[in-house]
């Protein structure tokens, strides 16, 4: 991989400087009838000032994302006798824009030219961690992570000069190297490293998403003892963090799979009786957790049976909120539960209630997209109304079968067992 790009590198930007030749205005470049910039000349204007604009027009536009404008002007910068300095500025400034416009071969190939032709300074561990990070959004992983590698080797060189800044990059690049085991898919190791992190001088904020992607990890790699474990941790010391109503349903799906039903279903349903002021810091992250959890976990017990346990969690969801395009649906999934718990009364109640409340709704546009439940609930009503209907007439048609009384049971003998055997009723 890296041979390759290296090549592509010398043979495009050797062949950008040998199309280029003077412009006949203000400044040198290409010739061949492609588009140029031009920088205002004035008296005693001289290439070292042309250089210098153009080196500012370059970076200024790509800065502003007219990254098309930017990529020009280093195209023509390639063209001038440049320092050696110079030459290292607009081939970084050259490859940071076309990695931020996207096209991250050449900007791969750039950077590559970059290290191996340069004597580079304190600014290597920053290129390697571009590099990386480019590699990364390419998909070449295991390249991203030698590179973030040599993020690590390279401060270690440095002098002591801007020491807080490269101990800084260090931890960065160890954070890079985890991150793209987890891209890659490969979570365990992913969770190891994370689990590394935590170890380090990090700030609270930092050790806190260290812990959460390592339980994450876990529960991806599908090991949920460990990710319960990890879990568990991280909410136990991060009460107040971002990810705490994720952690909660990653914990409560955890128990799911690992057959532990009541524990899921708590930590469900802690995670939708959690405090309003609590959740008052990011209500949209927690509402979007709350309902996820609540949803999967309750269809998962409906599902498997446990009609009784998912009708709480479905209680609870309706509670969330009063928009009719939350709050209807499940009403009816409370609805089906009712029924299949024998609870006649209380199923007809919900669905009617459902009903009643969209035609009370009647031509309001919002509603349009709950037709279908209108339809459903309806037909459930009818269904529960045959069933009911032909009940009454069926006992209507059987005979009547007298109701036998047996006897109260014989007093027990000191020892517990009956002193005769029970009568039985035929």
């Amino acid at each position: 991989m890296k041979v390759s790009l290296k090549s592509i590198c010398v043979v495009w930007i050797a062949s950008a400087v040998l199309s280029a030749a003077p412009a006949p205005v203000a400044i040198k470049g290409p010739s061949s009838g492609g588009p140029v910039v031009r920088v205002a000349a004035g008296v005693g204007y001289t290439e070292k000032d042309e250089v210098n604009n153009l080196i500012h027009y370059a970076t200024s536009t790509s800065a502003e994302g007219r990254y098309d404008l930017s990529l020009i002007a280093y195209k023509q910068l390639l063209s001038y006798r440049l320092t050696v300095d110079q030459q290292r500025v607009v081939l970084l400034g050259f490859a940071q824009t076309l990695r931020k416009k996207g096209d991250l071969t050449k900007s791969v190939a750039v950077y590559e030219k970059l290290l191996s032709s340069y004597s580079l300074g304190g600014d290597a561990p920053d290129i390697y961690l571009e590099l990386g990070r480019t590699l990364r959004a390419m998909g070449a992983y295991k390249s991203a992570i030698d590179q973030f590698y040599n993020v690590i080797n390279s401060t270690i060189k440095l002098p002591s000069d801007g020491a807080a800044h490269y101990r800084q990059l260090a931890k960065t690049a160890q954070y890079e190297i985890a991150e793209t085991h987890f891209v890659a898919g490969q979570y365990l190791e992913a969770s190891r490293f994370f689990s590394r992190l935590r170890l380090l001088d990090l700030a609270p904020a930092d050790r806190a998403e260290a812990h959460f992607k390592s339980a994450y990890a876990l529960f991806l790699a599908k090991d949920f003892l460990g990710a319960v474990s990890q879990l568990r941790g991280f909410l136990q010391e991060n009460p107040d963090n971002r990810n705490v109503p994720e952690a909660h349903y990653l914990l409560a799906v955890s128990y799911r799979r690992l057959n532990r039903p009541m524990e899921s279903l708590v930590e469900a349903l802690t995670l939708l009786r959690t405090e309003k002021a609590k959740t008052a810091k990011d209500p949209k992250r927690w509402a979007y957790w709350q309902r996820r959890t609540g949803n999967q976990i309750a269809n998962e017990f409906y599902e498997q049976g446990d009609t009784t346990d998912a009708l709480t969690i479905y209680q609870t969801l309706a509670d969330l909120s009063g928009d009719p395009s939350w709050k209807l649906p499940v009403l009816y999934q409370i609805g089906l539960c009712e029924e299949r718990l024998g609870e006649m009364p209380m199923a007809v109640a919900s669905y009617k209630s459902i009903l009643d409340k969209l035609k009370a709704s009647n031509g309001d546009g919002a509603f349009k997209e709950l037709s279908d439940l209108k339809q459903m609930a309806a037909w459930r009503l009818n269904q529960i109304s045959w069933q009911q209907t032909t009940q009454e007439r069926l006992s209507s048609l059987l005979p009547q079968q007298p109701t036998a009384f047996a006897p109260p049971p014989p007093p027990n003998d000191s020892s517990g067992d009956p002193s005769a055997p029970p009568t039985v009723v035929r």
